[in-house]
């Protein structure tokens, strides 16, 4: 396929911000399963840009004089062709650092329990994906209900969550069963469920030896494919987040997101 996206995000302060960092990756890699044919990140300053450890490209920026709304725009367009499987290259981060839990994944003994007879036993892709329909049979879901500081464990006891929350549960059991996974961000183009553009999935580790990667989508119980639009990959939310910041000031935050995503005929 071949997509136009755009993805706005909008702060507004009740206070001036006195002081602000913002760390966006925001833009989409050309790999397996996706070509990058135009894309542009509109800040309110210049950012400076790098790679990050897990090879996102990544760009921050500060602001040192007071303001009350803040825009940053992100468009682009992608060719897109079905792909779940990626190669990491000489320079990935190792696989094992990916066995760690954080915060956000880390599984309790009743989430342990409650899914043994779907825990996988090796880092087989049909195993993996027995594990997927079972959270995504379990975890609702419920936009809304949770947010970006919700952990695996919290969403786990409400039965209820996001593609985000799908993805923690999913990354802390992978881990418990000792396969490296870790954390995707991206895009997902559906015309019927405009809801689920800004989308999160996983990839675990099926061949240690030679890197290799295989993304499933927890939310659909499925393997990536041409809808799929990977931004970022890391431990967690967190690490993978397309915006995040610190501030001084401002008071009451409001906080606008819309992505819009069209098929290019």
């Amino acid at each position: 396929m071949h997509l136009k996206i755009r993805h706005r995000t909008e702060y507004r302060y009740e206070t001036p911000v006195r002081y602000s960092i913002q760390e966006l990756r925001l833009t989409p890699p050309t790999t397996a399963g996706q070509q990058i044919d135009k894309w542009k990140i509109g800040t309110p300053i210049k950012a400076s840009n790098s790679i990050d450890t897990f090879g996102n490209a990544c760009s921050v920026f500060a602001q040192e004089t007071p303001y009350t709304s803040m825009m940053i725009e992100a468009e682009g367009e992608v060719h897109t062709q079905d792909a779940h499987e990626f190669i990491d290259d000489a320079k990935a981060v190792s696989p094992y650092y990916l066995l760690q839990q954080t915060n956000l994944t880390e599984p309790t003994d009743e989430m342990l329990e409650y899914f043994s007879y779907s825990i996988p036993k090796k880092n087989s892709v049909d195993q993996v994906l027995k594990l997927a329909e079972a959270v995504q049979g379990l975890i609702a879901y419920s936009p809304g209900q949770t947010n970006f500081a919700t952990t695996a464990a919290q969403s786990f006891v409400m039965k209820s969550g996001v593609c985000q929350d799908h993805a923690h549960i999913m990354l802390g059991l992978c881990r418990a069963s000792n396969i490296p996974a870790r954390y995707v961000s991206g895009y997902f183009f559906a015309e019927d469920s405009p809801n689920l553009a800004s989308h999160a999935w996983i990839d675990f580790c099926s061949d240690l030896e030679k890197g290799i990667w295989t993304s499933v989508d927890v939310t659909h119980a499925c393997l990536s494919d041409s809808r799929h639009i990977r931004l970022a990959i890391g431990r967690d939310y967190y690490s993978a987040a397309p915006v995040k910041g610190v501030r001084s000031g401002g008071g009451g935050e409001e906080l606008s997101a819309t992505i819009s995503i069209q098929q290019i005929v």
